[in-house]
């Protein structure tokens, strides 16, 4: 006999409440760390959350704020769009894809700090720099959890697409998207994490405006209380979205699972 799935009331109880005791420890952590530091090292949780507030509300943090999210959106579409492109044409041919693989691995797996000076280089100082920079973070995993993604899509399925003649982007529209889409979105999901990453990191060395550049500026002033401000609000929304994300990754895979158990 196998044992009775729990109900999906407590799953959600559940999810719902793991995130707030995370958030509880790291608040009650970060309370604990600033009774040993003091001011000068760490700031409490409600004073930085005071001063964050009192940052957003003024008009000159807004430019700041939306000079870095432009940056990030315009460097997470080119890494998700160019990602998903470049693995559905490498996995859909075998002798590219395995040529390409090792090289695109290798690309991952270089310290790309070491490359910024040859981005500044190619773009210049300013929003090209931040977008290519944070671009070239997210796209290369993206394309390979997709070129994965494509091969292991099964081989009946690709010989039906051929036999009902479909062209190769009919195919990759009609068959390899939707059954590697799991897989996929699992790229997206690191793709996201690493564009933002990138993305802070193009500021952090030659910005004159953003979040980065606020960041920058108050680590040179020593400003502990505008450090932990920025690092909770990028904290806050990195968590949160990645949480959405994992969401909608969860429900991909648990509706692709009765295929996968059925054959």
């Amino acid at each position: 006999m196998t044992a009775a799935a729990p109900p999906r009331a407590s799953i959600s109880v559940r999810n719902a409440r793991d995130p707030v005791l995370v958030c509880a420890a790291i608040v009650i952590g970060w309370q604990l760390l600033h009774e040993l530091a003091g001011d000068v090292a760490i700031t409490a949780p409600l004073p930085t959350l005071s001063h964050l507030l009192h940052m957003v509300g003024q008009a000159r943090f807004l430019p700041h704020l939306g000079e870095t999210a432009m940056a990030f959106g315009q460097a997470l579409a080119i890494s998700w769009i160019g990602g998903v492109v470049i693995g559905l044409l490498l996995g859909g041919h075998k002798l590219t894809g395995e040529v390409a693989e090792p090289v695109l691995v290798t690309l991952y797996s270089l310290p790309k700090v070491t490359l910024y000076p040859v981005i500044l280089l190619l773009f210049g100082l300013g929003m090209q720099a931040k977008v290519a920079f944070g671009a070239f973070h997210g796209i290369i995993p993206v394309a390979l959890f997709t070129l994965n993604a494509v091969r292991n899509v099964p081989a009946a399925q690709l010989r039906a697409g051929r036999a009902m003649r479909l062209s190769g982007v009919q195919q990759a529209r009609h068959i390899l998207l939707p059954a590697a889409l799991p897989e996929v979105f699992a790229g997206l999901r690191l793709g996201f994490s690493l564009t933002l990453l990138g993305t802070m990191l193009g500021e952090l060395f030659a910005s004159q405006r953003g979040l980065g550049f606020l960041l920058m500026k108050a680590i040179d002033l020593h400003d502990v209380e505008t450090i932990l401000a920025i690092a909770v609000l990028i904290s806050a929304f990195a968590v949160s979205a990645n949480m959405a994300l994992l969401a909608v990754d969860r429900r991909l895979r648990r509706g692709a699972a009765p295929a996968g158990h059925g054959a």
